[in-house]
């Protein structure tokens, strides 16, 4: 398994849009706009390769000096539950932590609570609802 930043707009960008369409909006009936993926345009994008295919991917989105947006966290249905999200969340970590950030944080699905408290992430927030279903800010101080 392999894991790197990709560029938006390239080839990888499609196929991440793809994966992300296909885990995270297609089961909610929701696809993405050309505003959506044009917002996306300075976020950093990661990607997690299985061979040539890519398996799973994230966004981090800057808020403010101190604090970055983990978004979009996807693993492909095949190889959940094999240690790829970790994987992905710890390099997501240490690319924010090597940025200077101190705080990520996310919208994180209900479903996903215990997968980021496994992780060290705590919940900031009642529950709410985002694209019709319940979400917890959660966060984590990153340690330099």
């Amino acid at each position: 398994m392999g894991l790197k930043q990709i560029d938006h707009g390239s080839a990888e960008y499609i196929k991440m849009i793809a994966l992300r369409n296909e885990i995270l909006r297609k089961p909610l009936g929701l696809s993405f706009s050309d505003e959506d993926l044009e917002s996306e345009k300075h976020d950093t994008l990661i990607a997690a390769y299985d061979d040539d295919e890519m398996v799973g991917c994230c966004m981090l989105c800057k808020l403010s000096d101190e604090k970055i947006k983990l978004r979009q966290m996807a693993v492909h249905e095949n190889v959940q539950g094999k240690g790829l999200g970790a994987a992905i969340l710890n390099f997501a970590e240490n690319i924010a932590r090597d940025k200077g950030y101190k705080t990520l944080f996310m919208h994180a699905r209900e479903s996903a609570v215990g997968f980021y408290e496994k992780l060290g992430y705590q919940i900031k927030s009642d529950v709410f609802n985002e694209v019709n279903i319940p979400h917890y800010v959660m966060e984590k101080r990153l340690e330099v």
